[in-house]
Parts: structure tokens; C-alpha cells; sequence
């Protein structure tokens, strides 16, 4: 694993709130990318999802992503981790509703509905760019 304490800290702070980053997906041979509001924590980006989403069926399918934003590149595994109120997910998603609260409330989400879903991207490699630094990281 290599990942230098200075990248560390500019992932953090680039990533460690609301972040809007470009998630990239594959279905067959065919890459798809869209936006997707996105919170970062200890090598992996979590996502408040649609269970029934094309980017949740192309990920049953095909695990692998890619990550794009603020002048970092990632590649990774995306990871359905069941409903927001699963009790597993109480401690990320009191994280989350308070990170994405300029937009999580005011019909935007249904956590009744068991398909909102959280989504981790756990991320494996990526390339991070500050301040004239290139940073090649190794997440596992």
C-alpha cells in the first residue's frame, strides 16, 4: 500500500464533504459515466443510491468502476451495502444525511423505500494532483 500522509490530507479535504465526482461504470463492453454526489472516508467514496439505478444493475454485473474529480483519478470495486436504515449502515448514513443535508431532505429521498440504497466505492489505485505533486496510490 502506498498512500503519503500530504495525499492523505487532500483527499480529505477535497473529498471528505458533498463532492460531485464522475462515477464510471460498464455493462458488456460499453463504459457509462454520470455525476453522482459523493462523500470520501478512509479509501472509499460512499453514495446514496437507487437500488433499482442502471449504474446498482450494472454493478451486480460488473463490480469494477472508475472515479473521476478535482483532479483526482480512481479506479476501485463499487459495493452495494443494503438499505440506508440497515442497522449496519446507522453509523455512515448519520455521517451522510448531515454532509448531503443541503439536498437529502424535501423529497429528494425516500428512506422508506428499501431500494435507497448506500453504495460504497472502495477504491484500489488512484492519481492525485496537488500543487505540482503527483501522487500514484495504492488503497490496498
Amino acid at each position: 500500500m502506498y498512500f503519503p500522509q500530504e495525499a492523505k490530507k487532500v483527499m480529505n479535504e477535497r473529498f471528505g464533504r458533498d463532492t460531485l465526482i464522475a462515477l464510471a461504470t460498464v455493462e458488456g463492453d460499453v463504459p457509462a459515466v454520470r455525476a453522482v454526489n459523493a462523500y470520501y472516508e478512509d479509501g472509499a467514496f460512499y453514495v446514496v443510491t437507487y437500488g433499482l439505478s442502471n449504474k446498482m444493475k450494472q454493478l451486480q454485473k460488473n463490480p469494477n468502476v472508475a472515479v473521476c474529480g478535482d483532479w483526482f483519478t480512481g479506479r476501485g470495486r463499487g459495493e452495494d451495502l443494503g438499505h440506508v436504515l440497515a442497522p449496519e449502515n446507522a453509523a455512515m448514513m448519520e455521517k451522510l444525511r448531515t454532509v448531503f443535508a443541503a439536498w437529502y431532505t424535501g423529497g429528494h429521498v425516500n428512506e422508506a423505500d428499501p431500494q435507497t440504497r448506500l453504495l460504497c466505492i472502495r477504491l484500489t489505485t488512484g492519481t492525485l494532483y496537488s500543487h505540482g505533486t503527483k501522487y500514484e496510490l495504492e488503497f490496498v
